[in-house]
């Protein structure tokens, strides 16, 4: 059998195993054998050609030595030599290593049967896709088509590239004059399709199609810009990806596919080999940014979401739909945690093995995110939602890839991918998934979010997001889609020069740019742009239409996406007229807008038979009909003795004398002070101070609060040291025992400091009890704000135990087996988490957990029964309001979760504390000042430092002020002004305003200004924060002035509201002003006032 000579295919494996075999790098004896016959013998080369390669090969030595030579010369360094030398060597490995991956590519496509057979026992990843995967099919009639084709498509590209590339280059700058393409030349090797995939039964109205393409192309493309002597090119080129071909939509009319979509699924590999100027890509890391680079404009253009369209017909109904469809659905990835992870920090050398510092990078198609990093853990917990939209099912992926930070390179931890047609398949999908490429697994939640083109279900999905908590952005309750078509009539530049007009769409934070169309002022762009909105309801779209440069705007437009709400399919496709622009411009744009629903059918919630007292469902409990009757649901909790009997210990750390000197300068010869800080130990919490620079005699003034129980033999443990760069010195150390402080209620002594030549330390201790009544709340509330030290956390007012007993009736998911259920409990930033207890839908807890409260009429406890690799079975919110009604300010109850379906019995119990030693008693507030006065000896007994003591008791007495006089027609202020002796400072609480006054059609945005008069300068100004649109704003901000007992009572502080005049505007509107003298004014007594406020004449 012959083959003739322009036949491309390569021969079968049995001809050439039967074929004799020339010696490697030698033609064909047939064609090598010397013609004897004729007397012609070749010369061989003269003595001029030996001559001159010898001169050649002595000329390259030299240019070798210039560098070296030159650097000598000029007096350089053997670090530039070094560096060159560097640089070249890395060029030289890098374009070797492109060079033998081209080879390599080119001997794979030139005999890829042969190949295929001889090395079958490569791994499954290297095989081609026809080999791969069975439902791939092999197209070499295809390919045999594109060889006819692709000397004629490089001719078309030439043509192009000098015709019409050459000449744009050559107008876009004017350095670029000469730029000129010198050689266009696709080569002889076509791009291959190594495999085609048809997706039957996606659609009735379109073929679906995959080709796996593979150019390894010998293409050269020279340039050169004649007026600086620069040459650049390139010589080769890989292409490796997945381009998908939709053909739509399928009509009955010839010919019968309407248009052709293209685009690629996933980034494909890129790897060019460089020639002339553009050979400095080769450099190591030049070489993958270019390479990035490039591949980030084919994204642009060819990677989803963007495709290329090609009609087939003229006037292609909804050509914007086809360019740029709706996304087929919406996945909620739920990044929470990893476990099992490698640890690639290492220390001494490797001899010592530390942790990994992880964190996620989640990608699908264009769409990536970055999750934050976790500190040397093995098992992060990330926590973090992210939303993506999908567009091609099947097709996309979702991409996790697990890192270690480093301060240099990042190490690679391990990575899942996953195909997000079995997240439509399953709807909600919760699993761990192993890591590839490395160890541990990852905890993934994926939810797939259908589109709706109604607004029924808006407000289901507003209240369901409202419930969830989700970071660093709250979950999205629909998505928009922008088709920008094209604008009419946009008004011209200065000189009437046609502007190069493009468009900035914004919602919210978020904005999004077309590109610029050049020298019109009726561009088309036909892009599509795409939002995930929160509310609907509330949010607006703004559109800016303006000059390339950015300074000049052409024409404005802000659209409420409520109107969408009431459109046909939630869609508006119409001209828009623009605002700040000519008389008749106007843009056309179709906009679509999609909510996002989570259909929960999947999830199902068991029925429990009988009677609610049922227990579990896993045949722990007798059988409905059974004789063992199920023991009673309890309808309280059965706490232990211990519960709620906690007390809060209140440490003051007031100040230290005579304190060692660590600090040295000049090597020791000048002894300077220490830089002291405190570190409090005391049941498991550690606390720590400021630190007061150079000082000897350091006063602190802050106070710590901490949940203590009554075992015997606590002790709190005290150590003091100064703070260094880097070892902190030692300077004493002192221990109390927490038995007489818990006997006694109170403590007030200077502590001797151990184990160092001097030093004291000045502590004040006070235990709290908690009390079950909220009659002295808000005195509680005003003596905390008034002793508030500046350098201290907010004060504690209450203190509230949670015990939780159970769940019951917590939903299952249809098929699976019950699931290990725990519990958190938060209040604040403070939250517990409880046993896991395994496989139960009614796990018993029997958990404890206390919380300190500032401030019991705002705060609330959130409870979320999570089970593991399930998520959130439920949650339910407890305001704290409601203990402050309740009977005891206990509640003790089963509580429903918000899902419908489960309950949890807890029992919730707050108490208020309150200080004996602040002029606060724990008594009702009718009778407070009668209890007050007959307990003489607490306050006598009192010691010297609580001088203030007998201020805030004669401050409480005078709470009762009479009967408000109304507010005037400006409105009222109510302020708290006192001096606090011990701190030797003015304070002022400004609580908030009523009634103020409207001047415009909507209400001020107010703030409270405080100066200090006579001084007008910034070191006595205060200022709080500005409230939105409001007539009764709610400050509570505290302020504080240095300042001597009688240069206070010769100040007076003026007192100013203001508003805001406008967002541009600095200006400010008063809306009233009050001057209170302070000589006037009880200093010792700090009561809240209400003051009128005056206009600026009346004031004065």
């Amino acid at each position: 059998m012959e083959r003739s000579p322009g036949d491309g295919s390569s021969p079968s494996l049995v001809d050439q195993l039967s074929a004799p075999s020339d010696p490697p790098d030698q033609p064909p004896a047939a064609h090598t054998k010397p013609d004897l016959s004729s007397g012609n013998q070749p010369a061989g080369p003269g003595a001029a050609g030996e001559a001159l390669a010898l001169l050649t090969s002595f000329g390259r030595r030299l240019l070798v030595l210039l560098p070296v030579y030159l650097a000598g010369a000029v007096g350089l360094s053997v670090g530039f030599v070094l560096f060159g030398l560097a640089l070249y060597l890395g060029w030289r490995r890098v374009r070797e290593e492109k060079e033998r991956s081209l080879r390599a590519a080119r001997q794979l496509l030139d005999d890829e049967e042969r190949l295929t057979a001889k090395t079958l026992y490569m791994s499954h990843r290297e095989l081609p896709a026809w080999v791969s995967f069975p439902d791939v099919e092999k197209a070499e009639w295809l390919n045999k088509i594109v060889a006819q084709v692709w000397p004629f498509l490089g001719q078309y590209m030439e043509k192009l590239l000098a015709e019409t590339v050459a000449p744009a280059v050559r107008g876009s700058n004017t350095h670029l004059q000469t730029f000129t393409f010198t050689r266009v030349e696709l080569g002889e090797k076509p791009l291959r399709i190594v495999g085609v995939k048809v997706h039957p039964g996606q659609s009735k109205e379109q073929i679906l199609l995959d080709l796996n393409i593979s150019y390894v192309g010998d293409v050269q493309i020279d340039v050169e810009v004649k007026k600086y002597f620069c040459k650049a090119g390139v010589k080769g080129m890989q292409l490796h990806g997945v381009l998908r071909v939709i053909l739509e939509p399928l009509m009955g009319d010839l010919p019968i596919v309407g248009a052709v979509s293209m685009f690629f699924i996933r980034r494909p590999t890129l790897d060019i080999n460089w020639t002339g100027m553009t050979n400095l890509l080769d450099i190591p890391g030049l070489s993958s940014l270019s390479d990035t680079m490039i591949m980030d404009s084919i994204a642009a253009f060819l990677v989803l979401p963007n495709r290329l369209l090609v009609p087939l017909v003229p006037d292609l109904h909804d050509v914007a739909q086809l360019r740029s469809p709706l996304p087929r659905g919406i996945i909620r990835i739920h990044l929470l945690a990893a476990r099992g992870l490698g640890s690639k920090d290492k220390y001494v050398k490797g001899l010592i093995e530390g942790k990994s510092d992880p964190y996620a990078l989640v990608r699908v198609g264009t769409q990536a995110f970055c999750s934050r990093v976790i500190d040397e853990d093995l098992n992060p917990q990330w926590g973090e939602t992210y939303e993506v939209m999908v567009h091609e099912v099947p097709g996309q992926e979702i991409e996790v890839e697990v890192f270690d930070k480093d301060p240099d390179k990042d190490d690679f931890l391990g990575r899942m991918k996953l195909d997000v047609g079995k997240v439509l398949q399953a709807g909600v999908l919760d699993d761990w998934f192993p890591l590839q490429g490395g160890q541990g697994q990852v905890h993934l939640k994926l939810e797939w979010l259908s589109l709706l083109s109604n607004a029924e279900k808006l407000e289901q999905v507003l209240q369901w997001n409202r419930g969830v908590s989700s970071r660093p952005e709250p979950p999205s309750a629909a998505i928009l889609v922008v088709y920008l078509d094209r604008a009419q009539d946009l008004p011209l530049k200065k000189g009437n020069k046609e502007p190069n007009p493009m468009v900035q769409l914004s919602i919210q934070d978020m904005t999004q740019e077309s590109k610029a169309v050049y020298c019109t002022n009726s561009p088309v762009w036909e892009e599509a742009f795409r939002f995930f909105l929160q509310d609907p309801q509330s949010q607006e779209l703004d559109v800016q239409v303006k000059d390339d440069s950015r300074a000049l705007t052409l024409g404005a437009l802000t659209l409420p996406l409520a109107r969408l709400l009431t459109a046909s399919e939630l869609t508006l496709d119409q001209w828009f007229q623009l605002s700040s622009s000519g008389p008749n411009s106007r843009l056309y744009m179709k906009l679509v807008m999609r909510i996002l629903y989570l259909d929960s059918s999947e999830v199902h919630f068991p029925t429990v038979p009988g009677a609610p007292g049922a227990w579990d469902l896993d045949n722990e409990s007798p059988q409905t009909g059974s004789s063992v009757d199920a023991p009673p649901r309890p309808s309280h909790t059965t706490p232990d003795g211990h519960f709620g009997t906690e007390n809060v210990l209140r440490i003051h750390v007031l100040e230290a004398q005579d304190l060692i000197a660590k600090d040295r300068f000049l090597g020791g010869l000048v002894k300077g002070k220490s830089d002291p800080y405190v570190k409090l130990k005391l049941a498991g919490r550690s606390f720590r101070s400021r630190v007061v620079r150079e000082d000897l005699n350091p006063r602190w003034n802050e106070v710590f609060e901490v949940i203590v129980t009554s075992i015997p033999g606590q002790e709190l443990d005290i150590e003091v040291f100064d703070k260094d760069l880097d070892k902190d010195d030692f300077l004493g150390r002192c221990k109390v025992s927490l038995t007489a402080v818990l006997n006694t209620g109170f403590l007030d002594e200077w502590l001797t400091l151990e184990d160092v030549p001097s030093g004291r330390l000045h502590l004040r201790l006070e235990r709290l009890t908690p009390w079950p009544t909220a009659a002295e709340l808000e005195e509680v509330l005003q003596v905390n704000s008034l002793i508030q030290t500046q350098k201290s956390a907010e004060l504690a007012a209450a203190l509230l135990s949670v015990y939780l007993e159970r769940a019951d009736w917590l939903p299952l998911r249809k098929g699976t087996k019950p699931p290990s259920t725990y519990a958190t409990l938060t209040v604040g930033d403070t939250s517990h988490k409880t046993k896991t207890i395994a496989q139960t839908a009614a796990p018993v807890w029997d958990e404890s957990a206390s919380f300190l409260v500032r401030k019991p009429n705002t705060e609330s406890l959130e409870l979320q029964v999570r089970g593991e690799g399930t998520g959130t079975l439920g949650s339910f919110s407890l305001p704290l309001s409601e203990l402050l009604v309740a009977d005891q300010l206990c509640l003790d109850r089963w509580f429903p979760l918000n899902n419908g379906q489960g309950q949890v019995l807890l029992r919730a119990q707050l108490g208020i504390l309150v200080s004996q030693h602040s002029g606060v008693e724990a008594h009702s507030h009718s009778h407070s000042s009668s209890s007050l006065s007959e307990e003489p000896e607490l306050w006598g007994g009192l010691p010297h430092s609580t001088s203030s003591v007998p201020e805030l008791r004669q401050r409480l007495l005078h709470a009762d002020s009479p009967p408000e006089a109304p507010p005037g027609p400006l409105g009222q202020v109510r302020l708290t002004v006192w001096y606090y002796s011990e701190e030797r400072k003015l304070v002022s609480i400004v609580h908030g305003c009523r009634a103020l006054r409207q001047n415009g059609r909507d209400p001020p945005d107010p703030y409270v200004s405080l100066l200090l008069l006579p001084d007008k300068n910034r070191g006595t100004k205060r200022k709080t924060s500005q409230k939105k649109r409001t007539l009764n704003p709610e400050f509570n901000e505290r302020f504080e002035w240095e300042l001597l007992l009688d240069e206070a009572l010769r100040r007076k502080l003026d007192v100013s509201v203001k508003s805001n005049s406008s967002f541009m505007s600095r200006e400010r509107e008063l809306l009233g002003k009050v001057q209170l003298d302070l000589a006037e004014i009880d200093l010792s007594q700090g009561a809240a006032q209400w003051y009128d406020l005056m206009d600026d004449k009346g004031s004065s």
